[in-house]
């Protein structure tokens, strides 16, 4: 199924490229999040008249996602959690625990944009968390996370 990109998605393309892909991800991922058009000859002519606008805006998001990357790369944030003797987490630390701990040290950060190494960290220690604030902006942010007393 052939699309028009209205911004850049990773691994795929940039905004205005006409590129296949599956049905599937098109109809279910790439038009209800509107990151794409169905590549239809109106529609071709209709992204071509508001291309100034979209792109505009595209340099608009990417503005913002450098100055929160800014913002958060000066933020250290320092989990507790529960764990035993040998340093192994009773649970897990997960995407919403980093991102509920950011934002309560006041840098907004949403849990879809943390990326962490191995899905979740089961064991107490320093790491650095990749935080995926726009398609060409990714920063990394330190987390400690620390046995409860």
């Amino acid at each position: 199924m052939e699309v028009i990109l209205l911004e850049k998605v990773v691994n795929l393309g940039n905004l205005g490229d006409k590129v296949n892909v599956k049905s599937g991800f098109a109809r279910n991922f790439l038009v209800p999040h509107k990151k794409a058009v169905m590549a239809t000859k109106e529609k071709i002519a209709e992204f071509e008249l508001r291309r100034a606008e979209l792109e505009r805006a595209a340099a608009e998001k990417l503005t913002a996602a450098e100055k929160r990357a800014d913002a958060l790369s000066k933020v250290e944030v320092v989990i507790t959690h529960k764990a035993g003797e040998e340093g192994k987490l009773f649970g897990s630390v997960g995407t919403q625990d980093i991102a509920d701990v950011v934002t309560a040290a006041g840098a907004a950060l949403d849990k879809s944009e943390v990326r962490l190494p191995d899905g979740i960290i089961r064991h107490i220690g320093g790491y650095d968390i990749d935080v995926n604030l726009h398609a060409d902006v990714t920063v990394t942010i330190k987390v400690q996370v620390v046995a409860e007393a």
